[in-house]
């Protein structure tokens, strides 16, 4: 099992910048992609962003292409999402998600595990 836990989220104005953090514990000794999602309200799941085990790979949704960076420190088990230029669209609970593989994928069912969420709030 792995246990992923969000946070950096907040209420911020348009035009800023938010990090993300998704902290991983648990049997992290295995090779895992990570990926992150957003869901607002009335709306369904989106996939945002995903890196691959190595960290060499990356795939952005264009939506947030140019303005989101994807990292991730294998040491500590930490993924972030560098967040700028925020628009009032971002606004949306933020995910992040596990996949026991080392390429990543842009389904949220090709994810093992899933963290509580943090919310992003941008106004306008």
């Amino acid at each position: 099992q792995v246990q992923l836990v969000e946070s950096g989220g907040g209420q911020v104005q348009a035009g800023d910048s938010l990090r993300l953090s998704c902290a991983a514990s648990g049997r992290t000794g295995s090779r895992y992609a990570m990926g992150w999602f957003r869901q607002a309200p009335g709306k369904e799941r989106e996939f945002v962003v995903a890196i691959s085990w190595s960290g060499t790979s990356t795939y952005y949704a264009d939506s947030v292409k140019g303005r989101f960076t994807i990292s991730r420190d294998k040491f500590n088990g930490t993924v972030y999402l560098q967040m700028h230029s925020l628009k009032p669209e971002d606004t949306a609970v933020y995910y992040c998600a596990a996949r026991r593989a080392n390429s990543y994928a842009i389904n949220g069912d090709d994810y093992n595990y899933w963290g509580q969420g943090t919310q992003v709030t941008v106004s306008s």
